[in-house]
């Protein structure tokens, strides 16, 4: 990325009225934000469905508000994987591709879980912790929000 690559985003930032705009290309990220404005999250333009049920059977502690604190109900600890940023989620690297990870496989910290696409970025979303996959929480292809759940794991 060079000087005039830098200007052109600041162009699209003051053209399209962006109070935040982030960009990553060859391995340089850069993030431009207006002094003064709040960083908003706004609604996707697609009408998002209702969260629906796993996709596996979890513990009813998978089915309770989670918390940044691991879920513990019936000796089970559950972490759950949040999404950190909104987007459209993907399973697999591509489309026909085999999914990054199944319910019941075993999971360890810094693995990719999924993709979430936001703005043409994919964004690979890994575990936090060691364990057994025990919930998908959304289909292939759907929109999430920031904080959605995404994903429980036993943990280990």
């Amino acid at each position: 990325m060079n000087l005039d690559d830098v200007r052109e985003v600041l162009a699209l930032v003051r053209e399209h009225d962006l109070a935040e705009l982030e960009i990553e290309r060859d391995g340089l990220k850069i993030r431009v934000r207006k002094a003064g404005h709040p960083v908003a999250i706004m609604p996707s333009a697609v009408p998002v469905p209702p969260i629906p049920a796993p996709i596996a059977a979890a513990s009813p502690a998978a089915a309770a508000p989670s918390g940044a604190a691991p879920i513990t109900g019936d000796g089970v600890d559950l972490a759950v994987i949040k999404s950190p940023i909104v987007g459209t989620f993907y399973r697999s690297p591509e489309p026909g591709a085999r999914p990054f990870v199944e319910v019941g496989d075993s999971i360890r910290k810094g693995q990719v879980l999924c993709i979430i696409e936001a703005m043409k970025l994919m964004n690979e979303i890994e575990s936090d912790c060691d364990g057994e996959l025990a919930a998908v929480y959304v289909d292939n292809g759907r929109p999430v929000q920031f904080g959605e759940r995404l994903f429980s794991v036993k943990i280990k």
